[in-house]
């Protein structure tokens, strides 16, 4: 799927076109070499037909792999903040954050097939919910209708490490850019154009957020930063 998503399958719902060449095109491709990460193009999606969500990601597999940009993110923001949100992206690969929720996800649909596995072989269960037979038919059906109350639960684990995921991308990009300023700058504006709720209630966003909240990563990034230069415009 790595591989035929990016051209067989987004084609059929996006319109996707190459990045000109020009100064954000050498920019992104200059801070993809610095970081070490190597992409066959850059394109432009036309994300703004839907909404105006702006992001940037890359997709595909080893040769395959490309860099993609929001039509709305280029229309939002000035160069150095894309590039921000690019190296933010870049953190996540670099960090191994892909490879780890791949396994993840694994491990996860492991545990999900054993307990369909072992549920079927109970006669207990098929009973507590007015089954008298014991083929595998209503196992798949109870447990996938029982799923989403389990997966309630354990969804702030998984958060929990999506946010410490987002913490290290952060700090990557702060590297690279070497001020955090423009990636401080392109989260203010991807939150507000996003219309992100910048002051949820602490138990709450640690429960649903699989994103850390502005203000966490801002003081974060400060944090980090240390005697890096501030931009007065923050």
């Amino acid at each position: 799927m790595m591989i035929f998503y990016p051209r067989l399958i987004l084609p059929l719902f996006n319109k996707l076109s190459p990045l000109p060449d020009g100064e954000l095109k050498n920019r992104l491709m200059s801070l993809a070499n610095r970081a070490g990460f190597s992409a066959k193009t850059i394109q432009i999606i036309d994300g703004s037909k839907r909404s105006t969500h702006s992001n940037a990601f890359f997709t595909g597999f080893g040769r395959f792999r490309r860099i993609i940009l929001f039509d709305t993110l280029i229309d939002q923001m000035d160069h150095g903040q894309i590039e921000a949100v690019l190296a933010h992206e870049i953190g996540h690969y670099k960090k191994g954050h892909i490879p780890k929720g791949l396994a993840l996800g694994f491990l996860m649909s492991l545990f999900g097939f054993w307990l369909v596995a072992y549920l079927a072989s109970c006669g207990w269960f098929y009973i507590a919910f007015g089954f008298q037979t014991d083929s595998l038919a209503p196992a798949f059906l109870l447990t996938g209708l029982l799923s989403g109350e389990i997966g309630f639960w354990v969804s702030p684990f998984f958060n929990t490490i999506s946010r410490r995921h987002e913490y290290e991308a952060n700090r990557f990009a702060c590297e690279m850019i070497g001020n955090p300023t423009p990636l401080i700058s392109a989260l203010r504006k991807m939150s507000e154009k996003n219309l992100t709720n910048l002051t949820p209630h602490p138990i709450f966003s640690r429960f649903y957020y699989s994103h850390p909240t502005l203000v966490e990563r801002e003081k974060s990034l400060m944090e980090f930063s240390g005697n890096m230069p501030i931009s007065k415009e923050l």
